[in-house]
């Protein structure tokens, strides 16, 4: 049979007829579309619009120019042939120096050592019918009233002292110790509010306040506690004790002694506010401390009376 000549009718016809028959197996021979192609989302992209700012606005077009903004350095940018996004970098941590609200810059502080405990400590170390009684600001002229009190009724507690009181007054300190109380950081100067300093002064405020105080004790001194005055703890402060192996100290009822507001006064917000495993704040120094004395000479027998046994702070 004699082949027609491809400019010849016939053969225009024969041709489109074979590519109407071949034409429906081709198509049911051809897979889904390849992801990332025209018609079908890439693998983890959403084809749900960004959200509108969060004035109401929607989002900036891009810039009609045709040009592509540069990518920022971190941010996920998409390939313009896939659609699919670049994983994004890890980011670097940067060594610059923190500045201080003095102006000069001094090194961030690193981070906490392993299990280091930063978090505040409110409660007793023992729990259960247990209280801490805690007294700052001194030592003092009326730090040896509170310790006769405490040995007449058997009871402990812990001295949160400023470091040149306690140089002025090592009998003071070396009497606590002997008698079976603790200490604990109270800074130099009792700055307020503390967390405002530069870093470097909040390190001399505690660093320096604990190595009074162990002076004063002697050897062996141990001082496992800070507390920041007016309870102005900061992350920085909190991670400085804990840095100075001192644990950060609060309180779970303010008799508010310093403002000398009347025994009864102190002695009704302790039986007040007072639970199970508990750390009172009192004062021994900083001023006119007699009423801080009358009350703990009524509440400690009040404690006992109500199965309170004296423990130290949770360490």
């Amino acid at each position: 049979m004699r082949i027609p000549s491809p400019r010849s009718g016939l053969a225009r016809a024969l041709g489109y007829g074979l590519a109407a028959l071949l034409a429906p197996a081709l198509i049911a021979g051809c897979g889904p579309a390849e992801p990332g192609t025209v018609g079908s989302a890439a693998p983890g992209t959403s084809t749900v619009p960004p959200p509108s700012s969060p004035s109401g606005s929607s989002a900036p077009s891009a810039p009609s120019s045709g040009s592509t903004a540069p990518t920022p350095a971190g941010s996920s940018a998409a390939s313009p042939s896939t659609g699919r996004t670049s994983p994004t970098p890890t980011p670097r941590v940067s060594s610059t120096p923190t500045a201080d609200p003095t102006g000069s810059s001094t090194p961030a502080p690193p981070p906490p050592p392993a299990g280091g405990p930063t978090s505040i400590v409110y409660h007793t170390a023992s729990g259960g019918r247990t209280v801490a009684l805690t007294f700052d600001d001194g030592p003092s002229q009326y730090t040896g009233q509170v310790l006769d009190l405490l040995a007449q009724y058997g009871a402990h507690a812990t001295f949160c002292q400023i470091g040149p009181q306690a140089t002025a007054r090592p009998a003071a300190v070396k009497r606590i110790l002997a008698e079976g109380h603790r200490l604990c950081d109270h800074t130099v100067h009792h700055p307020q509010p503390m967390h405002t300093l530069s870093h470097d002064r909040q390190v001399y405020e505690i660093a320096a306040a604990k190595e009074m105080i162990t002076k004063a004790g002697g050897t062996g001194t141990e001082v496992p506690w800070f507390r920041a005055p007016g309870g102005d703890f900061s992350a920085e402060n909190k991670l400085i004790a804990v840095q100075n192996g001192m644990r950060p100290l609060g309180w779970s009822v303010d008799t508010r002694d310093w403002s000398r507001p009347g025994v009864a006064s102190i002695v009704a917000d302790v039986q007040r506010n007072l639970g199970p495993g508990g750390v009172v704040l009192m004062h021994d120094g900083g001023g006119d401390r007699s009423q801080t004395v009358a009350a703990l000479r009524q509440l400690l027998p009040w404690l006992t009376a109500h199965g309170y046994t004296f423990d130290f702070p949770a360490v």
